[in-house]
């Protein structure tokens, strides 16, 4: 499947409430293929939500294998119609995003989450109970489904917003 672009603010899509997912939709198999496909060429990216490939649907992909801030490690998670269970223990740490390339922020996130929703790769339900930087991704994700950027999330735009780095 192809790697498709990925969309920037202020894209409507990237501000829109994503609508649940058709299980009858025979196309989800070649959109959680696309998302995992441009999530791998991304360097750096550990999920990447429909919307940010402009696809209104509530399915994301993830994935932190090898990733040094990693606890828990689902492995690659392709999530339809994602539920929030439970998020406790929230803490500031520092994020960005594939849809606004330039900027990164601190973000308050629970570290730890219980989700559940659909499977994309084997068609079940599954529950995710994560943490750290996977808990971190999950939430990011949802946002993204939910119509908000992690810039949404920051306390204060002047003290909690910088210029990404670049390294050459």
């Amino acid at each position: 499947m192809p790697v498709r672009p990925v969309v920037r603010l202020p894209h409507p899509v990237l501000v829109a409430t994503a609508a649940p997912t058709d299980p009858a939709d025979v196309t989800l198999g070649d959109l959680a293929v696309d998302l995992v496909d441009t999530m791998r060429v991304s360097p750096g990216c550990v999920g990447l939500a429909a919307p940010q490939i402009g696809v209104g649907l509530r399915v994301f992909a993830m994935d932190v294998t090898g990733h040094r801030k990693a606890r828990s490690c689902s492995g690659l998670v392709v999530l339809a119609d994602p539920e929030l269970l439970a998020a406790e223990e929230p803490e500031v740490a520092r994020e960005g995003c594939m849809s606004v390339p330039d900027l990164t922020g601190n973000v308050a996130r629970a570290t730890r989450v219980v989700v559940r929703g659909t499977d994309l790769l084997d068609g079940g339900t599954r529950e995710l109970e994560v943490d750290a930087i996977e808990a971190r991704a999950v939430l990011h994700e949802i946002d993204h489904l939910d119509g908000l950027v992690f810039l949404d999330r920051v306390r204060s735009a002047r003290h909690d917003v910088f210029a990404r780095k670049t390294y050459q």
